[in-house]
């Protein structure tokens, strides 16, 4: 059983769900994978306030008790569809909190695996990142991707402010404008999306949960869009069952 923990935003958890039916090879309701999704948003602080040092609370604890709820329920495998909660400074202690646990599930690495399928898709490129400031501040997605020979390019502050609003103005943000996005805050990314190309970019890494939400083309400017939740949905699959992944 796949094990999604949710509400990190809720919107992303079922993305991800819905993806990884896609991706599935299935002609029947009962060849699909049993998918367990836990969206338990009021016990999960926001990652981002964590990281900027506006809470105190790390939200570690809380997605570690729900990835054991999952692993109880029967998951086998789980990942949490949100970029932020893979800084180290939250997915260490949910590593170090699941061995303590002498839990047995695989947890996935969102960005690991982003960065892994740019490289053997794409090969050695510069890879623009629209992440939240959170994310981009913990310098998550440069390590990784330097790891895997790939150069990350990310928004000036100027524009970093604009990509943060996409997520978290109270009055168009995704998180408070998500079903459908707003114009606004999907214009927002567009027109980053083409700053970037400016500065050397070669392919876009939607590198927040909810982004997805309000970029759903495969490419924009004439760039390649890298969408980590379709990634880690057929990561999901082929950690179940190979043999189920839809080829690309």
């Amino acid at each position: 059983m796949i094990g999604i923990v949710g509400g990190v935003g809720p919107l992303a958890g079922l993305d991800i769900v819905k993806k990884i039916i896609e991706e599935t090879i299935a002609s029947t309701d009962q060849e699909h994978l049993p998918v367990l999704l836990s969206s338990q948003p009021n016990k999960i602080s926001d990652r981002t306030a964590y990281l900027l040092g506006k809470t105190a609370e790390n939200p570690a604890y809380a997605i570690v008790q729900i990835i054991l709820e999952l692993e109880k329920t029967g998951a086998t495998v789980a990942a949490i569809p949100c970029h932020t909660a893979h800084a180290s400074r939250i997915f260490d202690v949910v590593k170090e909190e699941l061995i303590e646990a002498k839990s047995r599930i695989r947890l996935l690495h969102m960005v690991e695996e982003t960065a892994a399928y740019i490289q053997l898709h794409y090969g050695k490129i510069d890879v623009g990142v629209l992440a939240t400031t959170g994310t981009k501040n913990t310098g998550l997605y440069p390590g990784v991707l330097a790891h895997y020979d790939l150069k990350a390019i990310e928004p000036d502050e100027q524009l970093q402010e604009s990509v943060h609003a996409a997520i978290y103005d109270k009055t168009y943000g995704i998180k408070a404008v998500s079903s459908p996005v707003s114009n606004r805050a999907r214009q927002e990314l567009i027109t980053s999306i083409a700053e970037l190309k400016k500065a050397g970019a070669q392919a876009i890494i939607l590198g927040g949960a909810e982004f997805p939400l309000a970029i759903s083309e495969k490419e924009s400017a004439g760039l390649p869009i890298i969408d980590p939740n379709r990634i880690l949905a057929r990561a999901l699959v082929r950690e179940i069952d190979i043999q189920k992944l839809r080829e690309l």
